[in-house]
């Protein structure tokens, strides 16, 4: 019987973790971001010339992931300073780890 229990209060908490992972996943700020990510994939252009830009901050002293470089790039971008951050983070990582 308590085997039983066990195994019911196992599903149960498995399937919670489960639903609720299923409903950030498919919220619409992480779905705005995962386009915004997708579109930089697509156009490594863009990416290249954003750490271009990270480039010439860190050359002014200012660093990429500073309020005024975030602020920068959401407003060039038409983007909020969150999809900003975000983005930059995202562009460092893959496109330009010499920036700081």
């Amino acid at each position: 019987m308590q085997r039983r229990l066990c195994r019911f209060l196992l599903s149960a908490l498995c399937l919670a973790a489960f639903s609720t992972g299923l409903l950030v996943a498919q919220s619409p700020a992480v779905q705005a971001q995962s386009a915004l990510l997708e579109s930089v994939k697509r156009n490594p252009g863009k990416a290249k010339a954003l750490c271009q830009q990270l480039r010439q901050l860190n050359a002014q002293g200012i660093s990429a992931t500073s309020r005024q470089a975030v602020n920068l790039v959401a407003q060039q971008q038409d983007l909020s300073p969150m999809d900003a951050e975000v983005l930059t983070t995202y562009v460092v990582g893959l496109y330009c780890p010499d920036v700081r």
